[in-house]
């Protein structure tokens, strides 16, 4: 029987995380998120060689930071210059969940002029999870008159 090229549970794209603590990550987005662990490996030294949660119908993969390897973390860095997004259900309860968990709000929950229901937060490990809900589907005309009003009122401080 063939191999599939992409394994079962995948996605054609999925995010790989390099973390200082996969462990700590790990079960932190299970709480944080509502994923579910997958696979855990090992390295020789006890850390996380390479993890996988699901959270809703995505695989997100998660590594120890190793600078042998050149795998640094946004702790490292000094921030990420990525973002993670994420559709939900329930943007609010998805939000305060994440807050509850110990993400720290980076913009709160309102309706965007794009048709989502959307906050952002940071995890404790310095990457930013967009987390929306759709709740209108806007043609590109119109999203370009609301971005430019949008626009207008982020200029003016409103």
């Amino acid at each position: 029987m063939p191999v599939s090229p992409i394994p079962a549970g995948c996605n054609t794209v999925s995010i790989y995380l390099i973390v200082k603590s996969a462990k700590a990550a790990l079960g932190f987005y299970e709480k944080a998120f509502g994923g579910t662990g997958i696979e855990c490996i090992s390295a020789p030294d006890g850390s996380v060689m390479h993890g996988e949660i699901k959270i809703g119908d995505s695989t997100v993969m998660v590594s120890q930071e190793n600078l042998e390897w050149g795998m640094k973390s946004p702790q490292t860095l000094g921030g990420s210059p990525a973002s993670i997004h994420m559709y939900v259900d329930d943007c609010d309860a998805a939000f305060n969940n994440a807050i509850d968990a110990g993400c720290t709000q980076v913009s709160p929950v309102t309706d965007m002029f794009w048709g989502d229901r959307y906050g952002k937060v940071e995890d404790p490990f310095g990457f930013q999870w967009g987390i929306a809900t759709h709740i209108e589907d806007v043609s590109s005309e119109e999203m370009q008159k609301r971005s430019e009003a949008w626009f207008s009122q982020m200029r003016q401080g409103d």
